[in-house]
């Protein structure tokens, strides 16, 4: 299973809106057949798998897979692959954890089962939840998971008052930030970092077969037409009062304008989550300023922090979020350590608010 949960890895940037899968098959302690999810409308684990052993000259009759989700049993872009799996013959079936898909939840074990394959689900769940945990998310709340990633000094400062903020950490956190970027099946902004900084908004800092698509939060439209981040690839606009000119200049130059206004004229935050969610988006990564932040995180539509802290203190500055003061301490955003990584000469935190299944 652990060398199945790396065939998943391979899939990291390219099987969105389908999970990660790894899948490998074994006969006598001998692996003879292995492969990964491809992207959306190509073959999944287990078909590439099979594939992987015919091409060796492997028969696959009788053999065990391991593979890092229940296999489906739908017709979606492909056939079922607990059907491949029937008519190839296995003998038995090992799946880290049951399908949150509604369309499968269960079925595809059963049909293997009552197939006569020997069936077991469990083994390295964590992990393959780890890797596939915006599907999740999108399958059992119909959003995406969502980290908010930010850079601060020891005090929790994110630019000087003035804007200037590169470089607070190092070059190797960066670098680490961009991969984070490249799995995310889009990153979000607001309008104000677009004003301040003119972000592009992709991946650079590590090697990607995808961008992530980009969206920029504007609740009145004022976005620059020219603005770096809508360059090369067309991004999403998410507005709560519109302008027709301007819609029609955005959706000329391949851009996307999406009203959701709430009762405060403002951009309604949850509401843009199951949009997300609808569109078929994983994992968003959010890289904005302190008061979207403040904003996300208030109306319950952040799910991770992830924050890369450097060994240096700026003082009155900018910081990551801006939250209203609490009248008690048991106010607090409680959350919980996921994981403290050291990355160069920074450290790095994955912090928690809650799981997809609380």
């Amino acid at each position: 299973m652990q060398l199945a949960l790396e065939w998943a890895a391979k899939g990291m940037y390219t099987t969105a809106p389908n999970p990660r899968i790894g899948c490998v098959i074994v006969r006598d302690g001998v692996v003879i057949g292995a492969g990964h999810t491809q992207p959306a409308g190509q073959a999944h684990a287990e078909i590439q798998a099979l594939r992987d052993a015919a091409a060796r000259g492997h028969d696959v009759r009788g053999a065990t897979a391991y593979v890092t989700l229940e296999p489906c049993n739908h017709h979606g872009r492909t056939p079922p692959c607990s059907d491949a799996l029937v008519r190839a013959g296995l003998g038995r079936v090992v799946a880290a954890m049951v399908d949150p898909n509604p369309l499968v939840a269960g079925q595809g074990l059963a049909k293997l089962e009552a197939a006569g394959i020997a069936v077991s689900s469990g083994l390295m769940a964590s992990e393959a939840y780890e890797l596939n945990i915006g599907f999740f998310s999108r399958m059992r709340r119909a959003r995406p998971w969502v980290r908010l990633k930010a850079a601060a000094s020891l005090d929790g400062m994110t630019a000087l008052h003035s804007g200037e903020s590169q470089w607070i950490t190092g070059p190797e956190a960066r670098a680490d930030g961009h991969a984070w970027r490249a799995r995310a099946c889009a990153i979000l902004t607001g309008i104000g970092t677009v004003k301040a900084d003119n972000p592009q908004l992709n991946v650079r800092a590590v090697e990607t077969p995808r961008q992530p698509r980009r969206i920029v939060v504007d609740s009145k439209l004022d976005i620059d037409p020219d603005a770096r981040v809508l360059q090369g690839a067309a991004s999403w606009i998410v507005a709560a009062t519109g302008n027709a000119e301007k819609e029609a200049r955005l959706r000329a130059a391949g851009h996307e304008v999406i009203l959701l206004p709430n009762a405060s004229g403002k951009v309604d935050l949850p509401a843009l989550m199951l949009e997300l969610g609808r569109r078929e988006i994983n994992e968003l990564h959010v890289e904005a300023g302190a008061k979207l932040n403040g904003s996300l995180v208030r109306e319950g539509c952040v799910d991770e922090l992830l924050v890369y802290l450097a060994p240096s203190l700026i003082g009155d500055a900018q910081g990551m979020l801006a939250l209203p003061p609490l009248q008690a301490l048991d106010q607090q955003y409680r959350m919980r350590f996921h994981d403290v990584t050291q990355i160069g000469a920074d450290i790095r935190i994955l912090a928690r608010f809650n799981q997809p299944e609380e």
